[in-house]
């Protein structure tokens, strides 16, 4: 079920900002005011006009010119501004999950236990046999979850645990964004970081671990060209792959 969920002042203020873009208040080119200006125009605060503008600058709409100010280099973007901040809350999930689970993926290799395997390889076939997002996000997360447990760390843990149900909602809005999920290249980097745990190879496993989270955090910070669409799997951007059979 759904629920209304409070948006940070940053996003509105970039919302009303792009509104009034839009509607041709500031033409291609043209300069924008101040901050001191545009924040009492929002109703908010300097450092919030300032996300506001990071914001629109990462989807191509305005651009800073060191000691010029702030410009209009367009006034539409490639996707529904929704998704564009959906990405945005799900980024600072991947950040997070960065944290800890790079240095969970080293330690495991170094701790792991055969029943730690056996949960990673339990986990691992399930997220290749799911037809359902819900179902592949939940194996998904037990199989990294089965990572950070065989760190031997429980404060780790606690944190990953502490997060899940935000990332697991985060990582279902991903899944539809980008519009395919399971396919070969995604689960054998998944195999990949499996195999480096178990072969107990510590740098390894930490790498593929970061490389693997990182290319997420790529995929969803796109040029303002590209679209959901373009990349199908968080580590390779690819025409769809077909779906594994149960």
């Amino acid at each position: 079920m759904d629920q209304v969920r409070r948006e940070p002042l940053a996003d509105q203020a970039a919302r009303l900002l792009f509104d009034r873009i839009r509607a041709g208040e500031w033409a291609v080119g043209e300069k924008l005011p101040g901050e001191t200006t545009l924040g009492p125009q929002l109703g908010v605060g300097r450092s919030t006009v300032r996300e506001a503008i990071r914001q629109l600058a990462g989807r191509g709409v305005l651009a800073t010119r060191q000691g010029a100010g702030v410009f209009v280099t367009a006034v539409d973007v490639s996707e529904d501004w929704d998704a564009v901040l959906r990405r945005s809350d799900i980024v600072t999930v991947i950040e997070a999950r960065i944290a800890i689970e790079v240095e969970a993926a080293f330690l495991a290799a170094e701790r792991r236990t055969p029943a730690d395997l056996g949960a990673m390889r339990d986990a691992l076939a399930l997220r290749s046999s799911t037809i359902e997002i819900d179902e592949h996000v939940d194996a998904d997360m037990a199989f990294h979850r089965a990572i950070v447990a065989a760190s031997g760390n429980s404060l780790l843990t606690d944190l990953f645990d502490g997060f899940t149900p935000r990332s697991r909602t985060a990582m279902i809005d991903m899944l539809r964004l980008r519009g395919t999920f399971g396919d070969d290249a995604d689960h054998d980097v998944h195999a990949a970081l499996l195999a480096a745990v178990a072969d107990g190879d510590s740098e390894e496993a930490a790498k593929r671990s970061r490389a693997h989270l990182l290319a997420i955090k790529k995929w969803l910070s796109p040029s303002p060209a590209a679209s959901p669409g373009r990349a199908t799997s968080a580590a390779t951007p690819a025409r769809p792959a077909p779906r594994r059979s149960r």
